[in-house]
Parts: C-alpha cells; structure tokens; sequence
C-alpha cells in the first residue's frame, strides 16, 4: 500500500485533516494490506516447491498460507474436527472417494480450468474414484518404493522382503502408515493391495508382525529422510523425494530408489476445493496453474520425478528421474474398502501394539 507523504497531503500549509481523510478513504477502500486475498493450502510435506508457489503468488497478487500433512488419516481427521479453513487439500485417490460420499467438497467447475487437457487420460482411467473429475483434479501419480544406502549395502534384492533380512536389523525403517505396510505385504504373498478377505489381511499382518517389524528401527513416516542422510538408516520403505531432498549431492552417488517389479500400492494424489471454500475462484486458478508445462515440468524436475500426470510437461523435462512411469506398471491404487476398513484398523493395531 502507497503511503501519502506529509508534503503532498497538506500542500502549501494547507490543513493535515485533508491528507488523513485521503489516507483513510484509501485504506477503506483497498481494505489496507489485508485485501491482498489468501489461499489457505494443506498438502504433503515435500510435496510442492517454494519456487511455484512463490511465482503464483506474485503473478496473481496473493499470499498462500501452506500447511502440511503426513498421512491421509491426518488430513481427514482434521478437517473433520472442523480445523484449518483450507481452501485446497491434496488427498489420494481412497481419501478423495471418502471426502466425496462425505459431501466435503466443491465440485469442479471445468470451465474456469484451461488446462485439463493437458492431464494423461490414462491416469483417469485408474481414477475410479472421480473418472470426469466432478470433484478432484489429479496432481500426481506415484508409488512408495525402498531407498537403499548402497555404500552400506552393496548387495540386495530389488523386492519387498528386504525387510526380512535380519542382518540388517536396527537400521531399516517403513512407513507408519497402515495401507502402505500392509498392502506392501499383500503384495508380496501375492495378493491384492485391496483385498477384504481376512485370511489375507491376517496373514500380512502375520509377515508384518512376525518377519519385518523385529528388523526395524521404527515405523516413520516423518523424520525418515533425515534419519537416512545422517547414516541412521540404511534402508527406507517410502517416497523418494522424502529422501533425496535431505541427502548431499555425494550422497546421491550411493543412493538408490526402486519400486519393487511385483508392485505395492500406488497413489493418485488430487487437488480438491473444500466445501465452503472462500476462494473457490482462486482455487480454481491455482488448479489450472499448476498443470501449465511448464510449471508441471519445473514442479517433477525439483523433485526429480517423471512427469506422470501431466503429457505435454515431458517434453520440458531437464532431470533424469529417479524411476520411470513404467515402474508404476504393477501398482496397484489404494481403493476405499469401505465398512470392511476396520478388518486393516485392526492389523495395523496388533502390529502397532507388539501382538
């Protein structure tokens, strides 16, 4: 906001009244520096850089307050306690699905987002969830994987029962999250990532329990990528930019992200405007922003990932990533399983609790 110097407000000794009142009648008008509007954003930490969000913000003269989460059970249990006045939250697929048959979303208004055309159409044919995207606009498709400190560990198996190698207990660590544990574990008995058969979530839980977790240093799901550049951890279940956002670049040479060949559960993360928004238009423009090419390209190159959601970002794409979009071939995305959550609730419990 421009100030009004004295000198010009009371030219020639004419009365100081005059130049207050102009002052004040802008600040009334402008709002003063509260008019400049907010766009209240709560997403994955690691998960969007200060650069885009900082060119945002001065090509559309706004401030964007950014807040993170950890975990899908986190984001929804706080929006559901009423928390935050988020404009944008970025849940994934099973959660969108949720927040959907919850009725705590705006639906999309396609019309004001120019760039839809631009998002993979196969990665809206997995989205069954939200195929026509009524209520959610993908951001990103993706898997956890195991990064692997290879000055540590030279030798291993690119699968999932790296966790079972007892000589290397007390310097592995997977994510405390409940879907990503046990569907890791399904998959490795060969079964789906969304099974509701309790034979099979018991049996993960069992190879969970029994086999993986006397390996581990903690479930993390927070401080693993710094755990790991510091040397604590040798191997990580989890997300790659977790990681390599933490490590030196002397410590990329050694470091190494796959995704196991048999899959795991994979994530279509989404942009959903929150029921009762107040910057329902903003949001939009920060939707339609985001998946410019250019932007696209920038927001995959930092992170070094290959640009999944977006097709013509590929081309603009300056990074190696650090795996493939055909890593992802068998992945298998995390449905809502509905009244039959309660069957993961309580395998994830006894693995939690020590039974």
């Amino acid at each position: 906001m421009n100030k009004i110097p004295v000198s010009e407000a009371a030219p020639n000794g004419a009365p100081l009244f005059r130049g207050i009142f102009l002052a004040l009648g802008i600040i009334a008008l402008t709002g003063g520096c509260e008019a400049q509007p907010r766009l209240n954003i709560y997403n994955w930490s690691y998960y969007t850089p200060d650069s885009i969000i900082e060119k945002f913000e001065d090509e559309y003269n706004v401030k964007i307050n950014y807040d993170v989460f950890e975990s899908n059970e986190e984001l929804f249990a706080k929006l559901k306690t009423g928390g935050g006045g988020y404009d944008i939250v970025f849940p994934s697929g099973d959660y969108v699905s949720i927040m959907i048959n919850e009725n705590m979303l705006e639906p999309i208004d396609k019309s004001l987002l120019a760039n839809l055309g631009n998002i993979d159409p196969l990665i809206l044919q997995k989205a069954s969830y939200d195929p026509n995207m009524n209520y959610s606009v993908p951001y990103y498709w993706g898997a956890a994987g195991v990064i692997v400190n290879t000055a540590r560990v030279p030798v291993f198996e690119r699968n999932w029962n790296i966790f079972s190698r007892t000589d290397l207990a007390g310097k592995m660590t997977m994510l405390d999250d409940m879907r990503e544990v046990l569907g890791d574990a399904l998959v490795s008995l060969g079964y789906s990532v969304n099974t509701v058969n309790p034979a099979e979530i018991a049996a993960a839980r069992d190879l969970v329990n029994r086999v993986w977790k006397p390996n581990l240093v903690r479930f993390d799901a927070t401080a693993y990528g710094k755990s790991f550049a510091q040397g604590d951890f040798w191997i990580c279940q989890g997300y790659a930019e977790v990681v390599f956002e933490e490590i030196t670049d002397e410590q990329k040479e050694y470091t190494v992200f796959f995704i196991p060949p048999e899959g795991g559960p994979a994530y279509i993360d989404s942009m959903c405007i929150l029921k009762g928004s107040k910057n329902v238009e903003l949001a939009h423009k920060f939707i339609d922003y985001i998946h410019r090419p250019e932007i696209y390209a920038e927001f995959a190159d930092f992170f070094s990932f290959p640009a999944t959601a977006n097709v013509p970002a590929r081309a603009l794409q300056r990074v190696e990533p650090l795996y493939r979009a055909e890593d992802l071939v068998n992945t298998e995305l995390k449905d809502d399983v509905g009244e039959n959550l309660p069957l993961y609730d309580d395998a994830w419990l006894m693995i939690k609790v020590g039974k």
